[in-house]
């Protein structure tokens, strides 16, 4: 990347403190998928300069999967961690690409004395561009037909549908919903800690399930906002061997290829 992002530490030994924090979450820190998700957003960020910073080393993982498999102490001894960490910056706003990261930092930090303004990257970037500084136009998805997945931590736990889609309408493309969105939205397969670990026997994995729904429209697009939606996902259009007809996006990544990132 041709940009330095700043960590924490680097703001507050300028005695300085940045507009927000973006968590940028195990996905978007080590997944080599995942981690253009996090690269996409730090270039759109930067390009319209928001002041932001990362807490680089210092951050762990929130403790999401461990509670969802029912490691409550596992959970709280990993948010504690992070709660003393953020709270020694005095963190009042956190941004994260992960639905996950969200919710937890969001919902389950507050108990624990974790109490801060979280907000996920798309709710960030409609914001911003409501605020006149982020500008989008639809340039080469003009007309193209996409379709949005409803990530569960963002849409059914959250109830936040409206801010990926605005975003999405941005870029004058064909915006279709699947039958199952919104609130009837269907899981990929990968929450409550599924992700790490093989599916029971059935007659069909619900990515497969979902991917195949999500085919049905012929998209060119399937848009995510989750880091393990979209994993899940692109392993069901490689299933349908589709991968050269159709491609799995996050929302930041259509936005930061728009404006030619």
């Amino acid at each position: 990347m041709d940009f330095n992002i700043k960590t924490m530490a680097e703001y507050a030994a300028e005695g300085k403190s940045p507009e927000v924090l973006f968590w940028v979450g195990c996905a978007g820190s080590f997944d080599d998928r995942a981690k253009k998700i996090t690269k996409a957003f730090c270039k759109i960020l930067n390009k319209i300069g928001v002041e932001f910073a990362v807490l680089g080393q210092e951050e762990s993982c929130t403790g999401d999967p461990a509670k969802r498999a029912g490691n409550e102490f596992v959970f709280q001894m990993m948010a504690l961690t992070n709660i003393e960490v953020l709270n020694a910056y005095e963190v009042k706003k956190i941004v994260t690409a992960c639905p996950h990261c969200f919710n937890t930092l969001k919902n389950e930090y507050p108990s624990l004395g974790g109490h801060y303004e979280v907000v996920h990257h798309t709710q960030f970037l409609k914001t911003l561009m409501e605020e006149g500084r982020l500008k989008i136009e639809g340039g080469a998805f003009k007309g193209k037909k996409i379709t949005f997945h409803d990530p569960c931590y963002l849409g059914r736990a959250n109830n936040e549908y409206e801010a990926p889609r605005i975003l999405l309408e941005k870029l004058d493309a064909e915006l279709v919903e699947m039958k199952r969105c919104k609130t009837n939205g269907l899981c990929c397969g990968a929450g409550g800690a599924q992700m790490f670990k093989e599916p029971e026997k059935g007659n069909k994995d619900i990515n497969i399930e979902r991917t195949e729904e999500a085919l049905s429209f012929l998209p060119k697009v399937i848009a995510t906002g989750c880091p393990f939606c979209n994993t899940m996902m692109t392993d069901g259009v490689k299933h349908f061997n589709k991968n050269e007809e159709v491609v799995v996006k996050d929302i930041v990544e259509l936005l930061a290829e728009a404006d030619d990132l």
